[in-house]
């Protein structure tokens, strides 16, 4: 099983989209988007230095524009990915680029809602001296501790001993002077504090955006970084990108979530590396390719060809079908009815539960009962449709 990732800010260096504009049909497309967000793409991939590229403003939707012009160098034909892509998932704005992807927005969709999500965040960090460090080894506990102590907060859960905090600079740099033992700090290079209520002024402006935004639902099992659950339901993935602007990036818990789901290699699309750096050791035995250059394609499709197999969300149609969100047991809502029966808009259609936690699982959209695909007391895995339903009428025009 496959899942190719995307990475956040942080991971741009200047001139790595250099070597890519020799395949064919990229220089078009990222004209194209860079017409779209405003944003010269190819001036800022290949000639623009490491301070200008670390601009929020302008890092987030080269990311972005990067990804989607990449993916189709790796699947130029789009729909054959949906063939052999099963997980999709990004890290942070790469969350974007992963929805995107997955079919839930269009590409301009994406460059536009990007290209207002990096003037907010730019903005929003500009009313304060904040930033962000990467914190690796030493103890998880001690560490949060001691961010706690000095008024920072973990933005990043990213697993395999890496947390970054976010905050204030004195801060930050109080926790660099005296760190927990063994815990190494690095700055990044990033303008404020993302993933924390200093970014709340950015919510409320994509808020009034994602208004006017349409969706589709996913095409393939999407991880959420709020909480690593799959999400198939379009308006619940835009209100989830809108939200995480403000909330901690779970990057181990959608890792956890790859593992539930035996994902059995990764493909992170570029600026590659710190993705396939954290699975390599949160997911030993999975394949990984870094795709940073046209010279890695070669590795990328055959491993495609090794581990790739259909989403089990592209055999029906996935408007119609409702998905475990995680791995448990499910329970059926006593009130969800049986085969003909009709769900109304976010009724109950059950509880799925581990050890960790307890989802509710609703009918986002509603409609009639075809079939239940799994039963109450049933074990259930990340994505795994639960029940069919038919939309009515008055649900399709909607």
């Amino acid at each position: 099983m496959l899942v190719v990732v995307a990475p956040g800010q942080g991971a741009q260096t200047p001139g790595f989209l250099t070597p890519w504009l020799d395949v064919p049909g990229v220089a078009a497309r990222l004209e194209w988007l860079s017409v779209v967000s405003g944003i010269d793409l190819i001036e800022h991939g290949t000639r623009s230095d490491a301070e200008t590229i670390r601009d929020t403003a302008i890092a987030q939707p080269l990311l972005v524009g990067a990804g989607l012009v990449t993916l189709l160098a790796l699947f130029p034909h789009p729909a054959e990915a949906f063939t052999r892509v099963s997980v999709g998932a990004g890290h942070s704005v790469g969350e974007i680029t992963a929805a995107t992807a997955a079919g839930v927005l269009t590409a301009e969709q994406a460059m536009v809602f990007v290209r207002e999500r990096g003037r907010a965040m730019a903005n929003a960090a500009a009313l304060a001296p904040t930033g962000m460090s990467a914190v690796l080894g030493g103890d998880t506990e001690d560490i949060l501790t001691a961010a706690t102590a000095l008024g920072l907060t973990a933005a990043n859960m990213n697993g395999a001993g890496q947390i970054v905090l976010a905050g204030s600079l004195t801060a930050l740099a109080q926790f660099a002077d005296s760190p927990p033992e063994k815990a190494r700090v690095r700055p990044l290079q990033v303008a404020g504090a993302f993933h924390t209520d200093v970014m709340a002024p950015a919510v409320e402006v994509l808020k009034r955006y994602a208004r006017s935004v349409s969706t589709h639902d996913s095409r393939i099992n999407l991880l959420s970084n709020a909480d690593g659950r799959v999400v198939h339901d379009g308006r619940d993935v835009l209100r989830r990108l809108v939200s995480q602007v403000s909330r901690p990036v779970r990057w181990d818990l959608c890792m956890s979530t790859m593992a539930d789901l035996g994902v059995t290699a990764l493909i992170e699309i570029p600026p590659a590396g710190t993705l396939t750096g954290l699975a390599k050791r949160a997911l030993p035995g999975v394949d990984t390719v870094a795709l940073n250059s046209p010279d890695d394609l070669d590795a990328a499709w055959a491993l495609v060809e090794r581990h790739g197999i259909p989403s089990t969300l592209d055999t029906a149609p996935t408007w119609r079908l409702i998905i475990s969100p995680m791995k448990g047991t499910f329970h059926r809502a006593e009130s969800a009815g049986g085969i003909g029966e009709r769900l109304a808009h976010d009724a109950a259609v059950g509880l799925v539960t581990n050890l960790r936690d307890s989802v509710d699982v609703v009918a986002p959209h509603g409609g009639t009962i075809v079939e239940w695909i799994v039963e109450d007391g049933d074990p259930v895995a990340p994505g795994q449709p639960i029940v069919r339903l038919h939309p009515t009428h008055e649900e399709v025009s909607a």
